[in-house]
């Protein structure tokens, strides 16, 4: 663990405050992953209001426990990324399709577009984007069980 050259604060709006280390103040700054899906926590900017960035930070393991809850608390207050356990069914493997899926959030459906929407985004990491704009990920496509596979591989 290191010392960051800022310290981080809530002030009573709720607004995370940066406080750089030549005593500047940024209220309302936002971080932001450089690498949301490959690297979550390595690589986050401290954005201010204006989106300019005011602070960088290499990994949450190296801040100290109090400003890294900070950040990881505000971000878990934006990011809505389910992860796709299981597809229970589809309802056509013509698009649009509904799927019924098991996610880490409980069951849930998406509508599937088309098949443009599945991204890959390694050998074994999939993205899937619903119609209304919610992402679906896959982290682990051999952790599917042997049904979900077969659904999910009609779409590849």
């Amino acid at each position: 663990m290191s010392n960051p050259n800022f310290q981080l604060q809530r002030d009573s709006y709720g607004r995370l405050v940066l406080t750089a280390e030549n005593g500047i103040i940024h209220a309302g700054v936002t971080p932001v992953r450089a690498f949301p899906i490959a690297a979550p926590d390595e690589g986050l900017s401290l954005v201010n209001y204006e989106g300019h960035e005011v602070a960088w930070i290499d990994s949450l393991a190296d801040l100290p426990p109090s400003i890294a809850a900070l950040i990881e608390a505000d971000l878990a207050s934006r990011e809505f990324v389910p992860e796709i356990e299981g597809i229970e069914d589809v309802s056509s493997f013509a698009c649009p399709s509904t799927w019924r899926l098991r996610t880490n959030r409980g069951p849930a459906e998406l509508i599937l577009k088309g098949e443009e929407d599945i991204r890959r985004l390694s050998q074994t990491r999939l993205l899937i984007a619903d119609a209304h704009g919610i992402q679906f990920l896959i982290r682990d496509l051999s952790t599917l069980d042997r049904h979900s596979r077969k659904l999910l591989d009609r779409f590849l």
